[in-house]
C-alpha cells in the first residue's frame, strides 16, 4: 500500500479500507457489533482531523487532534478484537492495524509539536 502525504486523503482512505475488510467478515453477532464500531471510530478519525483543520484557534486545533488521536487508538481496539476472532482475513487486519499505529503517531507527533 502506497503512502499518502495529505492526512484528510490518508484517514478518508483508511476508514474507507476499514469498510472493505468489514464487508468480507462473516455475519456473526459480535462481528457486526464490533464492525459498527469500528465503522464509526474509523471515520471519525478523518472527520475529526477535517474539523480540526477549521479550527477556531491553537487550542481548538489541539483538541481537535486528541479527539482524533482517541479515536484512531480505539479503532486499534475494535481491530484487534476483530483480527484475533477472524484469523482467515489476518493479513488485512494486520495492515489496518499497522495503519492505524501510524496515524495515531503522526497525530501525537503534531500535538507535541503545537
Amino acid at each position: 500500500m502506497e503512502k499518502i502525504y495529505n492526512l484528510e486523503e490518508r484517514t478518508y482512505q483508511f476508514a474507507k479500507n476499514c469498510r472493505v475488510y468489514i464487508n468480507h467478515l462473516t455475519r456473526t453477532i459480535s462481528n457486526l457489533e464490533d464492525s459498527k464500531q469500528l465503522a464509526r471510530s474509523s471515520g471519525s478519525i478523518g472527520a475529526n482531523y477535517i474539523e480540526a483543520n477549521e479550527k477556531l484557534g491553537d487550542k481548538d486545533f489541539v483538541y481537535r487532534l486528541k479527539i482524533s488521536r482517541r479515536e484512531a487508538k480505539e479503532t486499534k481496539y475494535w481491530l484487534k478484537l476483530l483480527h484475533e476472532m477472524n484469523p482467515q482475513f489476518s493479513s488485512q487486519s494486520e495492515i489496518l492495524l499497522a495503519e492505524v499505529e501510524e496515524i495515531r503517531k503522526i497525530f501525537s507527533s503534531i500535538i507535541s509539536k503545537t
